[in-house]
């Protein structure tokens, strides 16, 4: 496994993947509820990253709305379920939790859906931060609301200029 951390205007990112794709991207906000080490296993590998690292700052800079990015995500089959819903919710728009739960087949699952949510380990490009509570309170964000709420932000003001 490769990995490489960058800056951005909204914080450091970590990047972790191989040939089969990138398994991990992490928000290194300082706040949430999510901590994220390093494997000594791994090895820095900044050139391998350079197209994920141009579509994440043409992304966070308004200038993209979708990733090319080969992605390989650990998780069990029904957070690979709940994920792959996450990535059908449209740029500039948010979801619920219970829509998504509606959506891959069972209205009452909200609470599952948010955990599976909560484990999505390559945030941005799995759109997780685009999912709200059902008054459209924004919770449960594994990297902090203030990254959730910008980033939200960012979409909408973006969302019509290409």
């Amino acid at each position: 496994m490769y990995y490489t951390r960058f800056n951005t205007r909204f914080c450091e990112i970590i990047l972790v993947g191989d040939e089969d794709g990138l398994s991990n991207l992490y928000l290194n906000t300082g706040e949430g509820k999510r901590s994220f080490k390093i494997s000594d296993r791994w090895i820095l590998k900044d050139d391998f990253f350079i197209d994920v690292i141009k579509e994440i700052e043409e992304f966070l800079e308004g200038k993209r709305k979708t990733f090319d990015v080969k992605l390989n995500p650990k998780g069990t089959d029904y957070q690979k379920k709940v994920w792959n819903e996450l990535s059908k919710i449209p740029y500039g728009e948010v979801s619920t939790y219970k829509q998504i739960a509606a959506n891959i087949g069972n209205e009452k699952a909200s609470r599952a859906v948010g955990m599976a949510n909560s484990k999505n380990p390559i945030p941005l490009i799995i759109p997780c931060h685009r999912v709200v509570g059902s008054k459209g309170k924004l919770t449960g964000f594994a990297h902090g609301l203030v990254i959730k709420e910008r980033l939200i932000k960012l979409e909408e003001r973006n969302r019509d200029l290409f």
